[in-house]
């Protein structure tokens, strides 16, 4: 029989956890769909969540009540800010997680989530109904889940393959079949696709790596929790190790380049550049003697490691070998070998910022589907696809962040304005505005938001409320309270005869240390860790932040600037043939999202805005 839902979700993977759980909170009767039950929050590569530009995202989803950034804090075990050294706008959190833990943290918050229902399964059809929208999921088995609308999440599942050296076999990842089916679908429907392909490296026997005579890597002493919602972080922290690769590592790599899948040319998808395999950083880089490697423990208790940094898709007797001449790994044994897959993706151009295919109403794509690679990116676009998604069940108008409200925006406008050539990974410099768009602020730039939106649910409400009137208060105190020369030379500050400096002006100093803060000002020491985090960054930037928010109301008068859908490029001199066709192609709605198009020139710009001023004429007022 039918089964009648608001949303369907297909693809269990972080994409697809964040989706149903965002459409769910938003009041829409949701089911996830997922081959295996068991592995939904799986991390099927690294074991880690989080970093530069990724660290961002994480505490963006957090602010929008989703779910990666309280699984990483339960199932965390080696918490790291990195960049700590550099400013607050560019410091990434990170945290390696135990997979073990992770998965469950994940699937704890799932059947925590009211109105949210799960299922197993294989989405074989989409069935439209008479306007081309999309009207019901059809399961391999016959079953029709009736919906008002779809969420494809399908990882690297879509028709995917997994190549170690000359072997390959259909997979979407060790043990799971691919889906067919439903990439045979997305075909049909002339949806644009392509190929990109990932990789990952050889598991390793933790038993088997000769830990002492490796360099520590130890986490914070102060482990920094992603959600706003931890009180603090209990999970047992550990050290990691660091290796690297040698000369004679380099040279079996060249040796059997050509026994690599991907040299060896069974695999035509483009891999991810700032995440390279090993033969790609030997390749690119010859002059380089070493590249490093962090040996991470999957688990606190699991046996294997997870050596980040040598994704490989070497023939498996030349994985063991290329190991042999590793520092610390000469007798690691292999338990399960790197891979490289290969799998089907929809160019994101042909997708609305809503993340609601052009084509087919009522669909929507999420996650590596559409371009990107990692966990981070992934579940950020299932959080806006579900929220979306709700709200067209509900008859509401789609909701979208721009470049300026945050690393989300960013991703969406990057991947719908520009598309990919390669999977798409989330760095602090795609931001323009990166001073405003701090991890510190995520839920002072994004909670408020997402209440108007309906997917912040009541606990968070509160305890955002609590920590905006909390740090309102410590910034308006330490712009008041002064402390003299004196009083500062008595801690070891420097400061003229006479001079008085206000909390604020010192909380921006980076000669200063919160010790002799609240030696000056008792009171800060008892600020909660998070409310002197954000107090001490607002007050970093505080000279710089004017100018850049004088940048993001030109960039919103150009994003309100609407083009129109039914503009007739053909007939605006001074374009060239090249960048009508594009303009054509993109349809984009503003001024602003005209200028991000690939070969939009300064000119092409001016004279779209000379056509907008021409249609849409200042009132005169006499």
């Amino acid at each position: 029989m039918d089964e009648v839902w608001d949303v369907v979700v297909v693809g269990g993977g972080h994409a697809g956890c964040e989706a149903a759980a965002a459409a769910a909170r938003m009041g829409a009767r949701t089911v996830l769909l997922t081959h295996r039950r068991a592995t939904l929050g799986e991390m099927s590569c690294n074991p880690a969540i989080g970093g530069i530009g990724k660290g961002h995202l994480v505490r963006e989803i957090d602010a929008l009540d989703g779910l990666m950034g309280r699984a990483a804090d339960a199932a965390g075990i080696h918490f790291k800010l990195l960049n700590r050294s550099k400013g607050p706008a560019v410091r990434g959190p990170r945290a390696q997680a135990d997979r073990t833990l992770y998965r469950q943290a994940v699937q704890s918050l799932l059947a925590e989530q009211a109105g949210l229902a799960i299922r197993e399964g294989e989405a074989a059809a989409l069935r439209l109904d008479g306007g081309g929208a999309v009207a019901a999921v059809v399961l391999a088995d016959g079953t029709a889940l009736r919906c008002g609308a779809a969420i494809v999440a399908a990882g690297t599942f879509l028709r995917g393959r997994i190549h170690v050296g000359a072997e390959s076999h259909a997979a979407g990842r060790v043990g799971e079949a691919p889906s067919v089916a439903l990439a045979d679908v997305l075909q049909r429907l002339g949806l644009p696709l392509g190929r990109l392909k990932t990789g990952t490296p050889p598991r390793l026997e933790r038993a088997s790596v000769a830990w002492d005579a490796l360099q520590d890597d130890p986490p914070d002493s102060v482990p920094e929790p992603f959600s706003s919602m931890t009180r603090g972080i209990v999970t047992p922290q550990i050290s990691c190790r660091v290796t690297g690769t040698t000369e004679h590592t380099h040279a079996l790599i060249r040796a059997n380049i050509h026994r690599s899948a991907v040299y060896g040319g069974q695999i035509a998808g483009r891999g991810p550049r700032y995440c390279p395999s090993i033969e790609d950083k030997v390749v690119r880089f010859p002059d380089r003697p070493r590249h490093q490697i962090f040996l991470e423990p999957e688990g606190l208790d699991d046996p294997l490691v997870y050596p980040n940094g040598i994704s490989t898709s070497l023939p498996v007797e030349v994985q063991t070998a290329l190991l042999a001449t590793i520092p610390g790994l000469e007798r690691a044994r292999i338990v399960r070998p790197g891979y490289a897959v290969e799998y089907d993706y929809v160019d994101p151009r042909a997708l609305h910022r809503s993340l609601e295919v052009r084509a087919v109403p009522h669909l929507f794509l999420a996650g590596q589907i559409n371009g990107t690679t990692g966990y981070e990116e992934a579940a950020a676009q299932g959080l806006l696809a579900g929220i979306n998604a709700a709200r067209r069940c509900s008859g509401a108008e789609p909701v979208v962040l721009d470049r300026a409200d945050g690393y989300l925006g960013v991703l969406i406008d990057d991947l719908t304005t520009r598309g990919v050539t390669e999977p798409y990974r989330m760095f602090t410099s795609r931001a323009e505005y990166r001073l405003s768009l701090r991890a510190d602020n995520a839920d002072l730039r994004l909670t408020g938001i997402g209440i108007g939106w309906g997917c912040v649910g009541r606990e968070r409400q509160l305890a955002f409320a609590a920590f905006r009137s909390e740090l309102a208060g410590a910034r308006a105190r330490s712009i008041a309270e002064f402390a003299t020369a004196r009083d500062m030379r008595q801690i070891g500050i420097a400061a003229a005869t006479g001079q008085r400096r206000s909390l604020f002006d010192l909380l921006a100093a980076s000669d200063v240390h919160p010790g002799q803060l609240g030696a000056l000002f008792p009171w800060v020491s008892a600020l909660a860790p998070r409310v002197f985090v954000a107090l001490q960054a607002d007050a970093h930037y505080a000279g710089y932040l004017p100018r850049q928010e004088a940048e993001i109301r030109a960039f919103r008068r150009l994003e309100a600037t609407p083009l129109g859908a039914a503009v007739n490029y053909d007939a605006i001199g001074g374009l060239s043939a090249e960048v009508r066709a594009r303009l054509a192609a993109a349809r984009p709605a503003s001024l602003g999202h005209a200028a991000r198009l690939e070969g939009i020139t300064p000119a092409a710009l001016a004279a779209l805005g000379a056509h907008v001023r021409r249609a849409h004429p200042p009132k005169r007022f006499t």
